[in-house]
């Protein structure tokens, strides 16, 4: 009887303890980092995700939203990097968390954090000013040949995503850009509108405005597949209107993670509360609605799979940054 007393007061006390453990929650206010500039669309989904939290009480801590854009993001990856333990402070990152450390040999890589989900995948459009006049990727891209490096494409920072596809497009049809970085899809919106740069592969989101005003064309989504939605956004097209580069002969494919991390050294209790929060906000109809609006291809990922998906796109990257002659970092 002794024993068996024992045995039960042993499996009360550890179920309290696993109680307790997964019960963890953030006791102070919760900083998620941007390590990107703000009105670029890592900047509109983590507002958009701290209004949701808000709105429906998902968390009894405030979640403030900090930009650290410094060196291409670089300063957004290290201030995580050095906050090992503390599950107060979390980051919405994008391909740079494998591109910025292999340009620069940033001592940073993505194992140095604790993943926590991605979230969606986000798509890029060739982008040119409509008085332009360009409708299709071949028309431009003839324009771009006549006049090597004269034809000014703009994008978010150098060596990261925007640039890297400005360097697949120049491997697959010969043309070669004058690329001009900035600190922001935002930035490079305004600059095409403007007609200071010819053209950019922004994200959906970062030139909705622009291409619902008339400003901008969609020549062409960099994707396998076209974009499901069928609301206009536009008085004339929807996101599924505009064709795949692959359609019109520019055999040129690539999509971004969105994904969140914390730091390293956390516990696996708070690792769960924030897969538990994310996955909440992706079943809020105001979620449903920003992927929609903003053309975000659903997918949430997390624990192992999560894991072994960010190994293999790691891979992709490295091959993607050797061939585009980025790569420092061994």
């Amino acid at each position: 009887m002794q024993k068996q007393s024992m045995k039960t007061g042993l499996f009360l006390a550890t179920m309290c303890c696993a109680l307790s453990a997964s019960a963890w929650e953030p006791t102070k206010p919760v900083e998620l980092v941007v390590p990107f500039s703000a009105g670029g669309a890592s900047d509109q989904m983590a507002r958009s995700i701290q209004g949701i939290i808000t709105k429906h009480g998902l968390m009894k801590q405030p979640i403030i939203v900090q930009n650290k854009a410094g060196a291409s993001g670089a300063e957004g990856l290290l201030d995580l990097k050095a906050a090992k333990g503390n599950a107060n402070k979390i980051i919405v990152a994008s391909s740079s968390i494998y591109t910025t450390p292999m340009a620069t040999n940033l001592p940073f890589n993505w194992k140095d954090l604790t993943p926590i989900a991605v979230i969606a995948q986000d798509a890029f459009i060739l982008w040119t000013n409509t008085q332009g006049g360009y409708k299709t990727p071949a028309a431009y891209l003839a324009e771009v040949k006549k006049v090597p490096e004269s034809h000014k494409m703009g994008g978010t920072s150098s060596k990261r995503e925007d640039h890297l596809i400005t360097t697949m497009i120049e491997k697959k049809t010969g043309t070669k850009f004058l690329y001009i970085p900035y600190k922001g899809g935002g930035e490079a919106a305004t600059q095409l509108s403007g007609n200071h740069i010819n053209a950019n592969v922004n994200n959906p989101s970062e030139s909705i405005s622009q291409w619902r005003a008339g400003q901008h064309e969609a020549l062409c989504l960099f994707s396998e597949k076209r974009i499901s939605y069928t609301a206009k956004v536009t008085a004339t097209q929807a996101w599924s209107d505009i064709p795949t580069c692959k359609e019109k002969g520019l055999d040129v494919n690539y999509e971004m993670i969105r994904v969140f991390m914390m730091p390293g050294g956390v516990k696996p209790e708070q690792t769960q509360f924030y897969v538990d929060l994310l996955k909440k906000v992706t079943e809020t109809p105001e979620w449903k609605a920003y992927l929609e609006k903003n053309a975000l291809k659903e997918e949430f990922l997390s624990g192992d799979p999560l894991k072994t998906f960010l190994a293999k796109d790691e891979v992709m990257h490295r091959e993607i940054m050797s061939d585009a002659g980025f790569l420092i970092s061994k």
